[in-house]
């Protein structure tokens, strides 16, 4: 069996619709493969010295290389990529908001293990969230051409759906081979993993992940990135980052300010109020707490 593959020309929709039916896709040459040379050379001085992992889960002949986007103009543009936001804003539209999660580099190098397979969104403490209701949407980008021999990244199709703690075997998994460019799409259900570096090839790829905006991120983005180099930011990325509220009543500034006039945007002294929650699905519990509510 072969992974779904989509072309490059495949909508939000398209990708939507094949993440809840599968739990993943993979969009093949979303960008030149030049692009992803440009952020390598970018952040070679950081993966060069970045450790290996110190035990088996994040992998002991693996390194993670974080805090991209105040490394790499590159990256910033490419969490920005408007074919994965709108997939990431569809895919999560039940929330207020969405944010970036995390920000790595992850770099397989020759004679690592595979990695066991797990669901990403154990994250947040192993909380049981219910299988209906989504809480990342996931990018691993390939920097390097990605082939199994290399540990190409294994996915169980459909896993999204089978629940918490099941323990698959690495027969149960494909891997998601891809070209320099390519994007490997997937949910935080379903179950996934590196695969064993066979090759005397490093496996490069740049995770980049986008949670719900109420959630604690994987990485901290205000410790990552100064704020001198916030401030040179577009307002988009920011609120990405996380300075924006991620709901009504949460996380504002100054007795319901927006975030972002910390930084000397917006507007000081202008409140945000309850308008807020009218940016997602109004369901019935939104639709009850605003039914009194009245906007200018």
């Amino acid at each position: 069996m072969s992974l779904i593959h989509l072309a490059n020309t495949a909508s939000a929709s398209e990708v939507e619709h094949c993440l809840r039916q599968h739990g993943y896709a993979i969009i093949d040459k979303l960008v030149p493969g030049a692009c992803m040379d440009r952020i390598a050379d970018e952040l070679e001085p950081y993966t060069a010295l970045t450790p290996f992992g110190p035990d088996g889960i994040l992998g002991r002949r693996t390194k993670r290389t974080g805090g991209l986007i105040a490394r790499s103009p590159g990256a910033r543009e490419l969490i920005l990529n408007p074919t994965i936001l709108e997939t990431s804003r569809r895919l999560l539209s039940h929330a207020t908001t969405f944010q970036i999660h995390c920000t790595q580099v992850v770099s397989i190098h020759p004679g690592a293990k595979a990695q066991t397979l797990h669901q990403d969104e154990v994250a947040w403490d192993m909380f049981p969230f219910p299988l209906d209701y989504h809480v990342q949407c996931n990018t691993l980008w390939a920097m390097t051409d990605y082939t199994e021999e290399m540990g190409a990244t294994r996915v169980v199709p459909g896993s999204h759906r089978a629940g918490r703690s099941v323990e698959f075997e690495i027969a149960a998994s494909f891997p998601a081979e891809m070209e320099k460019g390519s994007v490997l799409v997937y949910d935080g259900k379903v179950y996934h993993g590196g695969g064993d570096n066979r090759s005397d090839r490093v496996r490069s790829a740049l995770n980049l992940t986008y949670a719900l905006g109420w959630l604690r991120q994987e990485e901290n983005q205000f410790l990552s990135c100064p704020p001198e180099i916030a401030r040179t930011l577009p307002d988009e990325l920011l609120r990405l980052m996380g300075y924006q509220c991620g709901a009504f009543a949460l996380g504002y500034v100054n007795g319901f300010e927006d975030p972002l006039t910390v930084l000397g945007r917006g507007q000081a002294g202008k409140l945000m109020g309850a308008e807020w929650m009218l940016k997602a699905e109004q369901n019935e519990d939104r639709k009850s707490f605003l039914r009194e509510a009245e906007f200018d």
